[in-house]
């Protein structure tokens, strides 16, 4: 049966009143220099009466009564969805939600999610939360929070599931790549307090800084991270490491670049509005432009990771190295709107010094090393003066925490490789001179 509509009833033309206004904000100014039909080529007429007419429909005739404001506010999420994966429409909670997870507290399990051909995808898990320590890994697909699958939820809808309160559990099924059947976990959330700065001497002169994620206060705690290894001794060369970084704030990721450049460009962002062109730039004070740097990517290094990744290999600063990175190179701007709700909206795309959009892209290393584990086969290891029982113990002992190291560096293969590469570049420096 096909129905023909060639009216609009009275509610919906009440409706399509209070639009009309609206929508011919949109309408360039002077009117008298625009043409003839330009008012209507610029008002999708048509357009807004089916929306009023659907708006009528519902309220007539959907199985359950809907109220208006939950119909344009669904209206009004629908609009930032479509859009692009990273723009929504922020009620009170959620808008004051994001504020926090900026500032580095939130509650929840610590995991950066986005949707990827429809599916709700894990871009990194945070270090040292209830996620990282289940095993949850970058590109897992979260398929069910609570029992509701996440086909039917909007992402906005499905962080909101994933928050609560701190002692309360949450379960979630995971489909891995290359696996069949999902994996369930269960977690207990905990207060966020993410630290989003780590560091340490893997070897005397050989510093290691671990950035998590982007936050306001992540350049300071990476100057002082700096300063602290320099006063321990001389660094002779740094890791930094920002794999399974899912990025955070831009100006925080420009911050953390400047402690490595004394000049050049770091990124430049362009968008339709004015007010979204910018462009930033090293300063000459800084405490490690000279020191031997190798940086740590992977799939799950984005936004914010990628601005710094791309600056410094641009600039020819750093050896980047792993694996690409995720390519998320867009500008997201959250606007507060004047009943305490806001909107996160896409609007600008960055671009790295040479002009290179990271969008769906990402950045290749300069070296590729997929992780990995080193393994010696049994049987195969020479024995060594220090297997032999009675042998005499050298006059300098491994300390443990060195001992405790070289464990992790066999754990990890790509920082195994990475101490290796910064070891090189000293030798040949030291030949060159």
């Amino acid at each position: 049966m096909t129905l023909s509509v060639t009216k609009v009833s009275v509610p919906a033309k009440r409706f399509l009143a209070t639009l009309l206004p609206l929508a011919l904000l949109s309408v360039p100014l002077p009117l008298v220099a625009q043409p003839a039909n330009s008012v209507a080529d610029d008002l999708p007429l048509e357009e807004i009466q089916t929306f009023a007419e659907v708006f009528e429909r519902i309220k007539r005739g959907y199985v359950e009564e809907v109220d208006d404001r939950t119909l344009l506010r669904n209206a009004m999420r629908g609009m930032l969805s479509e859009l692009d994966p990273h723009s929504a429409y922020l009620d009170e909670e959620e808008y004051q939600s994001l504020r926090e997870s900026t500032q580095g507290e939130f509650g929840g399990i610590g995991i950066e999610v986005g949707t990827q051909n429809g599916q709700l995808v894990i871009i990194t898990p945070i270090d040292d939360t209830p996620a990282s320590q289940a095993g949850l890994l970058s590109r897992d697909v979260i398929v069910a929070i609570d029992g509701t699958p996440t086909e039917s939820l909007s992402l906005q809808e499905a962080v909101n599931l994933m928050r609560g309160e701190p002692g309360s559990q949450l379960r979630i099924s995971v489909l891995r790549a290359g696996e069949e059947t999902p994996r369930e976990f269960t977690l207990t959330r905990e207060v966020i307090r993410s630290e989003s700065v780590k560091h340490e001497m893997l070897e005397p002169g050989y510093g290691y800084l671990r950035i998590s994620q982007f936050q306001s206060r992540t350049p300071e705690q990476a100057r002082r991270a700096l300063e602290r290894m320099a006063r321990e001794q001389p660094l002779e060369g740094l890791i930094l490491d920002l794999r399974n970084n899912p990025g955070g704030v831009l100006q925080a990721a420009v911050g953390v670049t400047d402690l490595f450049l004394d000049q050049g460009l770091i990124v430049y962002t362009e968008g339709r509005l004015s007010d979204t062109e910018m462009s930033f730039s090293a300063s000459p004070e800084t405490p490690a432009d000279d020191v031997p740097l190798v940086v740590l990517i992977n799939s799950g290094s984005a936004s914010a990771a990628e601005i710094v990744a791309g600056a410094l290999q641009d600039q020819r600063r750093g050896v980047i190295m792993g694996t690409e990175s995720f390519g998320k190179g867009s500008v997201q701007q959250i606007m507060p709107l004047g009943n305490g709700e806001g909107l996160k909206l896409t609007t600008a795309l960055y671009y790295t010094p040479n002009g290179r959009s990271i969008q769906a892209q990402g950045i290749e290393p300069d070296v590729e090393v997929v992780r990995g584990r080193l393994e010696v086969a049994e049987g195969q290891r020479q024995i060594r003066e220090a297997d032999l029982d009675g042998h005499l113990s050298g006059q300098d002992a491994v300390p443990r925490e060195r001992a405790e190291m070289s464990q992790r560096l066999r754990e990890d293969y790509q920082l195994s490789e990475a101490l290796n590469l910064l070891k090189a570049l000293n030798v040949v420096d030291r030949r060159r001179r």
